[in-house]
């Protein structure tokens, strides 16, 4: 079974990062010596924590497995796994990106079905 993970990511970084062929990370990522990822039941709290009222943003999905074993899963936001990979992220590990417009409410909207991810 495919274990997907998801990084959300401002649209210019994310196109510098196809040219670049890796995503070093947002600023909180280097910050903390990693970048930060989600399951999709996870995403959703991650943008209301870190990106309300953000534009210009990509939600970006990987398949875990193939990003080996610089993914590790850890403790963080009310002591739930999250993934975090203590490494570039690949872009040719991408198995699909998404553009997230702004919602009625002025958040990024994200897909419906992602909580099955």
């Amino acid at each position: 079974m495919i274990r997907i993970v998801f990084k959300i990511v401002d649209e210019r970084a994310w196109a510098e990062a196809c040219r670049a062929g890796a995503y070093l990370g947002s600023p909180a990522d280097r910050r903390d010596g990693f970048i930060h990822l989600s399951l999709g039941r996870q995403v959703r709290g991650t943008v209301e924590q870190h990106f309300s009222g953000a534009t210009g943003l990509m939600l970006v999905a990987f398949d875990a497995e193939g990003l080996g074993e610089a993914l590790k899963w850890e403790r963080s936001r009310g002591g739930e796994l999250f993934p975090h990979l203590y490494g570039p992220l690949p872009t040719a590990a991408v198995l699909w990106t998404k553009s997230l417009a702004a919602g009625e409410d002025g958040a990024p909207a994200l897909p419906k079905d992602l909580d099955g991810c």
